[in-house]
């Protein structure tokens, strides 16, 4: 049995940002302390400065309040309404076939409410329907517009996604080809820290919110406020003409590496890896991201054109302009406060020339013709255009910039993959560099080679003091690779009640469950969900370990527990299902596996308990009907078979 999937939304977010005059920073009173923990910003370390949301900053700045709100990251989230939402609703332009699952979707709105209906048909009969209503739109609108659902703070993503620049509905990014998770994509902090303002959290679960915010504010460059604020109506006024406020963060003030240390932590988009002890709402503009996480991106021969959606400084930082300058930040060419919409050509042109103007410098090699033919657009020619590879239907800015890119058919194809670079650290630990590879095999990539490349940076970890800690990485590894053997090996250096970390627990009770020792097991589950109650992904490990040692009593307080925290979860209900079967309450039973299949129409084990039902209660007719249902999506499960063929004697 694999791991529960947890896979992390690949929302498109539309926030060019972009800002004010370029500074860079001389004065030494004005430079911050980079090597972490120091800062002369009095709301980088400080905990007990916290966040007081954007309307609080607005009270005092109207005039910028108003143009941010307009750009991509003010717009970047809000409640689904008709005036948020950018799609097209019209008759004809919203239906979406995912013809590999076989399952049709229709976005519509009924009253001031947004739904997406999911269903599937069996010549014109509609043989399965399930309508689903959108809380939240995300997306400026420039790009995209994706959608959220949130059941009891519980937030997952719809399956379709508006894909503004073509005019049209279709499978959501990462929903495509086979992988198309219908309504159970759990949106986790990762995501919704770059996508949003910092909700309040449930810190022990997955993807349960509190307060859900409503747009990127003006916190996440400037920092937390609230030291600012008691500042200011206390009537401490300070002249920023004349020098920085330091109750809170001046982007424009801080040192190049540090300005573009805020804008990488959503424009750096890959594979990211925790520090120790970190999580993604601790990065505070003023700290050096890696303080908190480095970001890796795989790296291949060849294929220069192809990129990630969200990798702005990536692709900066392998420019010409960005290596030689030395004080290249994203706010040289970009005004964050004002959107890309209302920005004239001319602030990026400036931005060029401001470097390429004197005699000392490079100068465009084009011909006048040409560069008449594009009115001297710099931007044209050295910044064009570009598909993602992670967003369909989408084009951007390539911010990766260089002469003239080769003609499409001169590009090589990717040929080999290199690895994986960091490009917010230059000096990553090899543990850390080892949970790269890991992170972006289970996302990403399953090639064992990847692990193979892990462990060997694993290893030169191995001898070091401390390595006490690698254990749990070992564990994972190992997990991946299915060694339950190795697994186990590491486990027995620990003890449940003092691991920390629930992702381990979880790894080490399912080894040994998938090794026949579901007694062991259990101390380990049970240790995951008391780490993190609100994950549901493991609580349904737990209870399943716990009906295999037939402790149906307790099994069933857990499924309760979970579809009480979410009635839409079809595993707790198959699960259900079959316990009151055993109890003899065909009522409960048949309620628990009727929303198990609503909720997963082609689950096997949900299928074949319907199907036991059926049968147990001279309904045969439709126990065949399940089974052969089950058949033509899994011709190869033997179960199914011998059932249906004692039917049919």
């Amino acid at each position: 049995m694999s791991s529960p999937k947890v896979k992390s939304l690949v929302l498109l977010l539309v926030v060019v940002a972009i800002a004010l005059p370029a500074f860079f920073c001389n004065s030494p009173e004005e430079r911050d302390a980079i090597d972490g923990q120091s800062s002369t910003w009095l709301n980088v370390y400080d905990t007990t400065v916290h966040y007081v949301g954007m309307q609080k900053c607005r009270a005092c700045h109207e005039a910028v309040y108003q143009t941010y709100i307009q750009t991509g990251m003010g717009q970047s989230w809000d409640h689904a309404t008709r005036q948020k939402s950018a799609a097209d609703y019209t008759p004809g332009h919203t239906l979406v076939y995912d013809k590999d699952l076989d399952f049709y979707y229709h976005p519509f709105w009924q009253g001031d409410s947004l739904y997406v209906m999911e269903f599937r048909l069996d010549g014109k009969d509609t043989v399965h329907k399930l309508v689903q209503r959108i809380d939240y739109v995300v997306g400026s609108g420039q790009h995209t517009n994706s959608h959220i659902f949130v059941t009891n703070g519980y937030a997952y993503q719809a399956p379709i996604t508006y894909y503004t620049q073509k005019g049209r509905w279709d499978l959501a990014p990462g929903f495509e080809k086979g992988s198309n998770s219908r309504f159970s994509r759990i949106i986790q902090m990762e995501c919704m820290s770059c996508h949003n303002a910092l909700p309040e959290f449930v810190h022990n679960s997955q993807n349960k919110y509190v307060h859900i915010k409503q747009g990127i504010d003006c916190e996440r460059c400037h920092g937390p406020g609230s030291l600012h604020v008691a500042e200011k109506e206390a009537g401490n006024i300070v002249d920023t003409s004349a020098g920085p406020d330091y109750t809170i963060v001046n982007p424009a003030r801080l040192s190049t590496e540090l300005q573009n240390n805020v804008c990488q932590r959503c424009h750096l988009q890959g594979i990211a890896v925790l520090n120790d002890g970190r999580q993604f709402s601790d990065f505070r503009p003023g700290m050096k991201l890696s303080e908190v996480m480095n970001v890796f991106m795989p790296s291949y021969e060849g294929g220069e054109d192809k990129m990630i959606m969200a990798s702005h400084v990536e692709r900066m930082k392998k420019s010409p302009c960005y290596v030689n300058s030395g004080k290249m930040s994203c706010i040289t060419c970009h005004k964050p406060h004002v959107s890309v919409k209302f920005t004239p050509n001319s602030q990026y042109l400036n931005a060029c020339n401001s470097c390429h103007s004197g005699a000392e410098q490079v100068h465009c090699s084009e011909t006048q013709e040409r560069r008449m033919a594009k009115n001297n657009d710099c931007i044209t020619c050295h910044m064009p255009k570009n598909g993602s590879i992670d967003i369909p239907h989408v084009a951007v800015t390539d911010h990766y910039i260089r002469k003239l890119p080769v003609a499409q058919r001169e590009q090589k194809d990717i040929t080999a993959f290199l690895g994986l670079e960091c490009y917010n650290n230059d000096k990553v630990d090899a543990i850390t560099r080892a949970r790269g590879f890991m992170e972006f095999y289970e996302r990403y990539n399953p090639n064992k080679g990847l692990l193979d490349s892990a462990l060997q940076y694993l290893d030169k970890e191995k001898e070091r003091e401390g390595n006490e800690k690698q254990n749990r990485d070992y564990i994972r590894i190992y997990f991946l690779l299915n060694n339950y053997k190795k697994v186990m090996e590491y486990a027995a250096q620990l003890k449940p009640a003092e691991l920390a970390d629930a992702w381990t627990a979880y790894r080490i009770g399912e080894a040994l469950s998938q090794s026949g020792r579901a007694a062991e097991a259990k101390q380990w589950f049970n240790r995951a969900v008391a780490i993190w109650p609100h994950s549901l992904d493991f609580q349904n490990k737990y209870g399943a370990c716990l009906l295999t040692l037939n402790n149906n009593v307790e099994a069933k307080k857990v499924f309760q527990f979970i579809v009480n925290e979410n009635p839409q979860y079809a595993t707790a209900h198959t699960n259900l299902g079959f316990i009151y079967m055993q109890e003899g309450n065909n009522t409960m039973a048949y309620d628990h596996l009727s929303k198990a299949i609503l909720y997963e129409p082609d689950s096997r084990q949900a299928l074949i308990n319907l199907a036991v039902w059926y049968h147990n209660n001279r309904l045969d007719n439709m126990a065949e009907k399940t089974l052969r249902h089950l058949l033509k999506k899994y011709p190869e499960n033997e179960q199914a078979k011998a059932m249906l063929a004692d039917l049919v004697l």
